[in-house]
């Protein structure tokens, strides 16, 4: 079964119509991804006894026996779930993540958990235990990250939605890479119970799909308070279908100069012509500014550092995960467990948050890293008090080569400098297919004010009605 050309809508009608089963979906799903898994790696694992659930009910679960790919770092039960890490590869959870319950009871099928950037620590998926993960418009090229193997799961038609996580930008930059649709929620908006932790201020489910309105039928079974998070928000979900298909007249759109400026060419005119198409619509446009953007690198990863470093001492080798042999006492347990467990970037990021929180450097560094954050906040608030959504590029780049940039850290991580600040503002954010520059995809960036999702649908959906990208072919995947 190749996904492609399908959605939920014409997957639910096939099924529900009989012309389609369940099973044979199931089926027809893994032995795709067995096929074509080999050039590209998406998968850390595959589900060979896929089934759907019993008594499936099409009319009232959209999503019922559909199946939808995991990020390898959500927890499943009974599942394998690794984080893409060596001190997890032989995890098995004893229980569900809120949003694998609420899948599950929307009857979803499961076929498996997507590969990832170890601990959700990277933008290219090359640090992961288990391989580099290729993209599918052009193998040699990464597909971004952290959530690239759900990111390369949709866009080469092994799924038609995938979930992901995004802390500074792991939804959205995969997504731009790979030409698909990926939106992250505001934060408090989806539970992160059972999400594996890698900045707890920052982390955010999200969902990924060739189309805006599937993430949102996605969105509307997995979104809502659950009673363990308790930075959840209690609000009601909307429904975000009801979004797609709306038109953008009088829509107040925001462009941000310095993000256009981070950008020129023929990249910068691919963004520019989305933002001409929703002027002839009626949208209207204004330029703004957020000179903080120059700080969010370095106030980013001082903050995201600082909380990995803090989350990611539950492996210790004495609980759960991979153990060291040879030890000769507690502290042996530890230091070698989480050395050979680890990998370089992911003990790069524990260093660097440990040294900011450190009793000489946490007035200089994650105190001051705070504030500016605060002052992050602020400089959106102002924005959205005159206009309803942001729009600009979601990269500086297209998909870079594999290699290319792994060896420089300095480089990798600035590769999320458009993206940060959603995360850090804790404001909803999405990137659309905006065309091609140099033959592989480039998206456009979309942000609101915190919990309204819905504008991004609405626009997300205008700029796919209006470019059509999503009937476009990944290059890699002709053969």
């Amino acid at each position: 079964m190749n996904y492609l050309n399908e959605d939920i809508d014409s997957l639910n009608k096939k099924l529900a119509q009989n012309t389609l089963s369940a099973d044979k979906l199931a089926q027809d799903t893994v032995e795709n991804i067995k096929k074509t898994d080999d050039k590209l790696n998406a998968w850390i694992t595959i589900q060979d006894d896929a089934k759907p659930a019993s008594d499936l009910d099409f009319e009232h679960n959209k999503l019922a026996g559909i199946p939808i790919a995991i990020k390898d770092n959500i927890i499943t039960k009974g599942v394998k779930t690794t984080a893409a890490s060596h001190i997890l590869d032989n995890y098995i959870p004893v229980y569900d993540a809120t949003v694998i319950e609420r899948l599950k009871k929307a009857q979803v099928t499961f076929v498996g958990k997507t590969n990832m950037d170890e601990f959700a620590m990277g933008s290219s998926t090359e640090h992961s235990y288990f391989g580099i993960t290729h993209n599918p418009w052009n193998l040699d090229k990464v597909p971004g990250g952290s959530s690239g193997g759900s990111a390369v799961a949709v866009a080469s038609g092994q799924v038609v939605a995938a979930l992901g996580s995004d802390t500074g930008g792991s939804i959205r930059q995969p997504s731009a890479f790979n030409g698909i649709f990926g939106i992250k929620p505001t934060y408090g908006r989806v539970s992160r119970w059972g999400l594996i932790a890698f900045g707890s201020s920052l982390d955010e489910i999200g969902v990924m799909s060739k189309r805006a309105k599937t993430s949102a039928q996605v969105l509307n079974v997995i979104a809502g308070s659950d009673g363990h998070d308790s930075t959840l928000s209690t609000r009601a979900v909307p429904d975000f279908t009801k979004y797609i298909g709306q038109d953008v007249k009088g829509l107040r759109v925001a462009v941000v100069k310095e993000y256009m400026a981070a950008v020129d060419g023929d990249m910068r005119a691919a963004i520019q012509e989305q933002i001409d198409a929703l002027e002839k619509a009626g949208a209207t446009i204004s330029e703004v500014s957020l000179p903080l953007t120059k700080y969010v690198v370095p106030d980013y990863y001082i903050i995201a550092s600082s909380e990995a470093s803090s989350n990611l001492q539950r492996f210790d080798g004495i609980r759960y995960g991979y153990r060291a042999q040879d030890t000769k006492n507690l502290l042996d347990v530890y230091v070698k467990s989480r050395s050979e467990g680890f990998g370089e970037e992911v003990k790069r990021r524990i260093m660097l948050g440990s040294f900011a929180l450190s009793a000489g450097s946490y007035d200089r560094f994650f105190r001051q890293a705070s504030k500016v954050r605060t002052l992050i906040c602020e400089e959106f608030d102002k924005i959205f008090a005159e206009n309803d959504v942001i729009v600009g590029p979601t990269t500086t780049t297209p998909a870079f080569g594999i290699g290319s940039e792994i060896s420089d850290p300095i480089k990798m991580y600035n590769n999320d400098i458009l993206t940060i600040s959603a995360n850090l503002a804790g404001i909803p954010a999405a990137s659309v297919p905006a065309g091609l520059v140099d033959g592989m995809p480039v998206g456009l960036q979309i942000m609101a004010k915190r919990f309204d999702e819905g504008s991004i649908f609405q626009v997300a959906d205008f700029i796919e009605r209006t470019n059509k990208f999503y009937e476009k072919t990944p290059t890699g995947m002709e053969d």
